[in-house]
């Protein structure tokens, strides 16, 4: 019954995208991306384990972007696990657009391709990322804000969490010459069992200055209670001591550089740094870092293989007590469609 109703499903989206077509414009694209790289972990403690890994990158993908008018345009985009990753409609009102659905937020600013663990982009090593999440948006020319669906974390209490408000996101996007800059900013609030206010910020500012065949890129953010409010970090959560909140503030910052060799091969280097720490006596940075150096080899229009090598390196928790690295060397191999 369940795989009838799947069929029915597919046969009735591909109708529907079928008679859609013949009033909109429809342009459909996707990739494959598989991961295939040796790694060598330590856990801290002494133990090492040495691995294979090959794998179907979860953010491989297939969906579309549709222009129904020059006002009206939309976009869905699905990944492996039959997952949305992406569904809006935006309306062009003519002092600015109106966009309703999934997609990045504000708070997205991420300019490093580390490619390692499907991915990975320096993400919860430093860089400003947050991810695909339900949002009402406003954008006014390189302005935007947006009402995002809300995060939360019990913190371990297992008691219900109220939200007296959306998050609240904004970003800036600069631009002259071969500069561009982008300023974001949010905020998160819920409560817990009526009793404990979490409250998240962030703030960071990203850059980006291309000069002839090279670029140059960095991000720096600072924020609190960063776990509860959905941004990618590391060690990043608030704890309940004695009855009370004990916020946990963070920053991290991101190096990046490239160089375009010829139309073939493009060449990249990464470095990553974050930080936090619990505001309870006794408490330690907790911190992490990545870096990576790879080439974009095109072999073909759409076609390419990555090579990378990297290091992953856990640092200290908030107890003082290391927490391992891995270090890695593969490649990513992608067909774009």
């Amino acid at each position: 019954m369940k795989q009838m109703l799947r069929v029915g499903i597919a046969v009735a989206m591909v109708m529907l995208m079928g008679m859609s077509a013949q009033a909109s414009e429809w342009n459909f694209y996707g990739n494959a991306r598989i991961g295939t790289f040796w790694s060598n972990a330590d856990d801290g403690a002494g133990t090492e384990t040495d691995t294979f890994s090959q794998y179907l990158h979860g953010n491989s993908r297939v969906g579309a972007k549709v222009t129904v008018s020059d006002e009206l345009k939309a976009g869905f985009e699905y990944g492996t696990g039959v997952n949305v990753r992406k569904l809006y409609g935006e309306w062009n009102f003519g002092a600015g657009k109106f966009l309703v659905g999934q997609t990045y937020t504000p708070v997205n600013a991420n300019y490093s391709s580390q490619v390692f663990s499907e991915d990975m982009n320096l993400e919860k090593y430093g860089a400003i990322s947050t991810s695909r999440d339900p949002m009402l948006q406003l954008t006014f020319g390189d302005f935007k804000i947006a009402a995002v669906q809300p995060e939360s974390d019990d913190l371990g209490t297992g008691d219900p969490i109220e939200y007296s408000m959306p998050r609240i996101e904004a970003s800036y996007k600069m631009s002259f010459n071969n500069v561009s800059m982008t300023a974001v900013a949010g905020y998160n609030a819920y409560e817990i069992d009526r009793q404990h206010d979490v409250d998240s910020y962030i703030v960071g500012l990203a850059g980006k200055v291309n000069v002839g065949a090279a670029f140059l890129a960095g991000s720096f953010y600072t924020g609190q209670n960063l776990g509860p409010y959905g941004f990618k970090a590391n060690g990043d959560d608030p704890v309940i001591s004695g009855n009370e909140v004990r916020d946990n503030d963070g920053f991290g910052y991101t190096l990046i550089a490239g160089y375009k060799l010829n139309d073939m091969i493009k060449l990249e280097a990464g470095y990553g740094y974050t930080e936090s720490e619990l505001d309870q006596s006794g408490s330690k940075e907790d911190d992490a870092s990545a870096y990576y150096l790879q080439a974009k080899i095109t072999m073909a229009p759409g076609v390419y293989v990555i090579p990378e090598i990297g290091k992953i390196d856990e640092g200290e928790d908030s107890t003082g007590a290391e927490e391992g690295d891995t270090t890695y060397y593969g490649a990513k191999w992608q067909i774009s469609f």
